[in-house]
């Protein structure tokens, strides 16, 4: 009986602990031509870092928008991260300056493209924006300001 009262605690715990985390997290949707996006916004430094680390699953037309603060040249990689992820580049205006597919559990560098600064990173599932006909050049809709 003891074992199970710690056990049922500690999953309480680890309940209210995931819960407090989402909640630091805040959405916003996006839009990509007619199709909308849920997407998490990691704006903060800690935020970025953790990204999509440790994730299991996501939601079909979810994913997660990275906000920097000045335009420049990003890269993403996959440390940590057993989801198979697309992630578009996007300028401040909006659009889409490339998209790179990035595998899971892997420390390759995919970077957007030098010659144009970017703002913003969306992961999404494995070729979620091949799937939709999203292609660099299209813009990405209701994107928050940067800090």
């Amino acid at each position: 009986m003891k074992n199970s009262l710690r056990r049922l605690s500690l999953s309480i715990a680890l309940l209210a602990c995931a819960s407090i985390a989402q909640a630091q997290t805040k959405g916003v949707q996006l839009s990509a031509g007619m199709h909308l996006i849920l997407a998490e916004v990691a704006a903060t430094e800690a935020q970025r870092e953790q990204g999509l680390m440790y994730r299991e699953k996501m939601e079909a037309n979810a994913g997660m928008l990275f906000v920097f603060g000045n335009p420049s040249t990003q890269c993403m990689w996959m440390k940590n991260t057993p989801l198979p992820l697309s992630v578009a580049f996007i300028d401040a205006s909006g659009k889409i300056v490339n998209i790179e597919d990035m595998q899971p559990h892997t420390l390759d560098s995919h970077c957007s493209t030098k010659t144009v600064p970017v703002r913003y990173a969306l992961e999404m599932h494995l070729g979620w924006f091949k799937q939709k006909n999203i292609k660099p050049g299209m813009s990405i809709g209701n994107l928050p300001a940067a800090r």
